[in-house]
């Protein structure tokens, strides 16, 4: 039988397309693809780092809370990277340069987690430094997919983004019950010397992108006008009512105090429960979080802002309740074993906390004006994890004077409920939001189909982090 190479190559090429969303699979595009899956895979160390922070360096609760409230500072001034890198090249280059050294910062930071770091200080200087590693990286390969995207045809808008949500989805969805297993076998240092190889893998792959050395004008400067011009537009854009009064709305809605390092602690000290079973309940909640998107997305999103924050806080409020059965036993006396009930309840809070979660990203695209879209989103983004960082302060403080400890979980229900309820402090100000989104709506559809697909996809690939973290 005869086989015809012309018929099987375009077989190739028909299935290549369909792998791709339509995207030739350039070495750029491999590289940019390798950069989300390293930032997804970057979680195999997520539990080893809390084992590490309470069992190696016997932190309390509320050191933890605050030591994590602390190393989110490079997600908060994450649009400055992208100005730097955009003023800054190095060696007349603003892509290359600094994905290598994201990735050799990132290497550094968890091989001294593995080596040198015996005291919290050392500690917080470590991860923080992993983390601005991750932002660094994020922000560039964020603005390749920028600029990969301004020049797509129509019929291909937003398949990259797509493309590049589900790369780093899948990295995060890989290492969520690993990071679980390899602790029952291996030491948390050994983990992070493990997880110390994958941002190598970003400093080797960056050569592989194609970009050309920026050009200087008469006096030697690159493109600082367009700089200044844009940062005219951001301070014009955030000065408008209509974008900083729901800002606002969501830094105070995501400022609330969380109880999460307490609880970390309760479940593995006074519930006992193995790190391969907390990866469990980590791979639960990340598929929990994209059912959550999913659900959004097809059935919610048409949903004006202020009806859907309203009774996702309140229905938030009420389920997060259930953790007071958890806490106080009630569960046994149902005949419920801790470790279903945890895997019930995390799958249900999960899936209702990224509905909730949804509306800010929806919210924060479609406040972005055309010419600064990406750069404000970023700010946004940035407002939203200023609001994570002084959550984790505030559950700090109330920790502190609860008196909760490692071992001391007395008042931990009364945590959990005020936690709970202070959830619900926004919703007087429901009214800062708009409340006919027909305005924000109008100016995504006035401007071009290729810039709405790209907020779109950035908007999309946000809530998935927010999803594997």
């Amino acid at each position: 039988m005869l086989i015809d190479s012309s018929g099987l190559s375009k077989v190739k090429d028909s299935v290549t397309e369909k792998i791709f969303f339509g995207n030739e699979p350039t070495a750029e595009l491999i590289a940019i693809l390798t950069v989300y899956f390293v930032q997804g895979i970057l979680g195999l160390a997520r539990l080893a780092v809390s084992f590490f922070l309470k069992d190696e360096l016997l932190l309390s609760p509320v050191q933890v809370s605050a030591l994590l409230g602390i190393v989110a500072l490079p997600w908060i001034i994450k649009p400055m990277f992208g100005f730097i890198s955009d003023g800054l090249p190095i060696f007349g280059y603003r892509r290359r340069p600094y994905l290598i050294l994201s990735g050799l910062l990132g290497t550094i930071s968890w091989v001294s987690l593995a080596t040198i770091v015996h005291d919290r200080w050392a500690a917080t200087i470590a991860i923080a430094l992993g983390s601005l590693s991750v932002a660094v990286s994020d922000v560039i390969v964020d603005s390749l997919v920028v600029e990969r995207a301004r020049v797509e045809s129509q019929a291909d808008a937003g398949s990259l983004q797509s493309l590049c949500w589900g790369a780093s989805a899948v990295g995060g969805l890989i290492t969520a019950y690993f990071s679980g297993l390899l602790l029952e076998h291996f030491t948390t240092r050994t983990v992070f010397g493990i997880t110390a190889s994958f941002p190598l893998i970003v400093s080797c792959i960056a050569w592989l992108i194609a970009e050309s050395p920026v050009s200087k004008d008469s006096n030697g400067n690159t493109n600082t006008l367009s700089i200044k011009h844009q940062i005219g537009q951001l301070r014009q854009a955030i000065t408008q009512k209509t974008i900083w009064l729901p800002t606002a709305f969501v830094f105070i809605w995501q400022a609330t105090p969380t109880a999460d390092s307490a609880f970390f602690f309760f479940t593995t000290n006074e519930l006992h429960f193995a790190p391969e079973f907390l990866g469990r309940v980590r791979l639960v909640t990340s598929i929990a979080s994209l059912i959550g998107i999913w659900i959004f997305q097809r059935f919610l999103k048409s949903v004006p802002f202020r009806v859907i924050f309203a009774w996702s806080t309140v229905i938030s409020a009420v389920l997060g309740m259930t953790m007071l059965l958890l806490v106080t036993h009630t569960n046994r006396a149902l005949g419920i074993d801790d470790h279903w009930f945890s895997l019930g309840d995390s799958l249900i809070l999960t899936v209702m906390g990224q509905i909730a979660y949804m509306p800010v990203l929806v919210l924060a695209a479609r406040l972005c004006p055309p010419g600064v879209e990406a750069t404000l989103f970023a700010l946004l983004m940035s407002v939203s994890n200023l609001a994570g960082m002084v959550s984790y302060e505030f559950g700090a403080i109330i920790m502190h004077w609860l008196g909760i400890t490692e071992t001391n979980f007395d008042l931990l229900w009364l945590l959990v409920l005020i936690t709970n309820l202070s959830t619900l402090l926004p919703l007087p100000f429901l009214n800062w939001l708009p409340g006919d989104d027909s305005q924000t709506q109008t100016s995504i559809t006035e401007e071009p189909k290729l810039t709405s697909n790209l907020i779109s996809g950035l908007m999309v690939r946000e809530a998935e982090s927010e999803a594997v973290e």
